[in-house]
């Protein structure tokens, strides 16, 4: 018995699969968080403006994913009825997209 085993973690074998099997299911969520985490990024550098673009381009995107996909492939995007998935999603990515549109950048990029 090896001492990962002695002390109940997983193998490195068993992470892969795990890791595989995770990826393969939950690809729509994470794309959609590498989309957050390069907004939140320029939100960090200072172009807030272009980060909270980002991230209604992410909400948009994730709008789209959950409409196009079935409820199976969707992952962990699906919350509720698809209908009203993709309209908060929109709305929220809508508005948000709008809002950083918008106001007027103060001296910033």
């Amino acid at each position: 018995m090896t001492p990962r085993r002695a002390y109940g973690f997983p193998t490195r074998a068993e992470l892969a699969v795990f890791t595989r099997k995770l990826v393969r299911e939950q690809w729509p969520l994470l794309s959609v968080a590498v989309i957050f985490v390069m907004s939140f990024a320029l939100v960090a550098a200072g172009y807030w403006r272009r980060g909270a673009m980002l991230i209604g381009i992410g909400a948009g995107v994730a709008a789209a994913l959950r409409l196009v996909l079935s409820d199976d492939r969707a992952g962990l995007l699906v919350v509720r009825t698809k209908s009203l998935d993709f309209a908060t999603m929109v709305t929220f990515g809508a508005t948000l997209a709008y809002v950083a549109a918008t106001i007027d950048p103060l001296g910033t990029s």
